[in-house]
């Protein structure tokens, strides 16, 4: 296998076992403690009274209807606070719109509560950078769901367990999905309890490191003084295609077999176009050459965790289902299985040449999220006869780095942007051995 970007390891334990941090998402026909985020179904809103324009409802290719294959809970509070999130992939089922841009869209829901915006501004004004010797990193997959890291722990392997249930064993780390909390998963639902007004005012004000706080660019735009656009209203759900069924998710961070490279034999032999060849080093190296390196390293990958349906990790790194596509040509450098995997984990504007593009609302880099697997497919259709299915290979959603939302939307209002969406299909017959 090739190798891997891995966050710990387990050495001396006589286990062969890596933790990455990306957290995997596992489809489950069981309640979890998860009440918004969910696989197929129908989307439900931050606001049922604020829905996104109806615009973004269709097809661009047909203008039909598109069916929701996931809606996630995105709230990060330790990145935005006081910030609610929503994400949606939808896409449109028609066979003749396949492989076409724009059958594929993603929006991601917004709502800043009052004053958040204003408090980010002025803790940002009031840190000054420190110059000592730069603190260590901390995992990031910890920081954003609030798993507990505890030396060297392992979190359950099986993808079947319910990684919601609370850990009181002490034997592996708290599931990062179980009841919210100030850095609570953005899988995680909303606390039931009330909050007085005054009390949700306060969660904006969420303390963050200095040294990100400093850094971190969490202003959004001003709301507009214009009045608000005109919007087509989102479509009664009778109107819609009849949903795919809808799971709930499970989720734990990602766990590979240490990683090792498939040795060929030296004395191995290759017949090349029906004759024989002269030299074990030439037969060698045209076998390396024919295979399809990202692929393989996708399969190798997503096999290890078999029954997943999505991959998430704010700022982290796709991994490409190909390199030679649109998609894979423009996030090869910026994915786990570019070149530059051990670089910072991000993935530029488009002003650079390389990688998604940029917010079309506030110009802000845009940087991974989620990306959908091709398990997904296998939930998603489990009711449907006939072998004409969906055919992508994965469904990339990269979101604005800054959390925008629309301009002519104020604090404490809810608003929908159209991110970007890169769709990598299945190859057709005969072009992949």
């Amino acid at each position: 296998m090739p190798p891997y970007d891995i966050d710990s390891s387990d050495e001396g334990d006589g286990d062969d076992f890596t933790e990455t941090s990306v957290l995997l998402g596992y489809a489950s026909s069981e309640a979890t403690s998860d009440a918004i985020s969910h696989l197929g179904g129908h989307p439900s809103w931050l606001d049922e009274k604020a829905q996104p324009s109806g615009a973004l409802a269709k097809c661009k290719v047909c203008n039909d209807h598109l069916s929701l294959l996931l809606e996630l809970n995105g709230d990060l509070p330790e990145h935005f606070p006081g910030h609610e999130r929503r994400l949606y992939i939808f896409s449109c089922r028609r066979r003749t719109c396949r492989r076409k841009e724009g059958s594929v869209r993603g929006i991601r829901g917004v709502r800043v509560a009052k004053g958040a915006s204003s408090k980010a501004s002025a803790k940002k004004a009031e840190i000054v950078e420190p110059k000592d010797e730069p603190k260590p990193q901390a995992k990031l997959g910890g920081s954003l769901f609030g798993a507990k890291e505890e030396g060297n722990t392992k979190l359950p392997t099986n993808p079947f367990s319910n990684p919601f249930s609370s850990s009181t064993n002490g034997k592996g780390p708290a599931n990062p999905f179980s009841a919210p909390s100030a850095a609570s998963n953005p899988f995680s639902g909303p606390s039931p309890a009330p909050q007085d007004p005054s009390e949700k005012k306060d969660e904006a004000n969420t303390t963050l490191p200095e040294t990100f706080a400093s850094k971190a660019r969490l202003s959004s735009p001003s709301p507009s003084s214009q009045p608000p656009r005109p919007r087509e209203p989102w479509p009664s759900q009778s109107i819609f295609p009849p949903a795919y069924p809808s799971y709930y998710l499970d989720a734990e961070y990602e766990t590979l077999d240490t990683p090792s490279k498939p040795e060929i034999p030296a004395n191995a032999r290759m017949d090349i176009d029906g004759e024989g060849s002269g030299g074990g080093k030439e037969d060698k190296e045209v076998f390396e050459s024919s295979m399809d390196a990202t692929f393989q390293k996708f399969a190798d990958r997503v096999g290890q965790n078999a029954e997943q349906v999505l991959r998430y990790e704010f700022k982290g790194k796709p991994l490409l289902y190909s390199d030679t596509d649109t998609v894979g040509k423009l996030l090869a450098p910026h994915s786990e299985n570019g070149a530059a995997s051990s670089a910072k984990v991000t993935t530029t504007g488009s002003r650079g040449g390389a990688g998604m593009q940029r917010c079309k609302d506030c110009g802000a880099e845009r940087v991974f999220e989620v990306q959908l697997t091709p398990h997904a497919i296998t939930e998603l259709e489990a009711e449907e006869v006939g072998l004409e299915g969906m055919e992508w290979g994965t469904i990339i959603l990269g979101v604005c780095g800054r959390d925008c939302r629309p301009g002519d939307v104020g604090d404490g209002e809810v608003g929908y942007v159209e991110e970007w969406v890169g769709v990598q299909w299945e190859e057709l017959a005969g072009k992949r051995s």
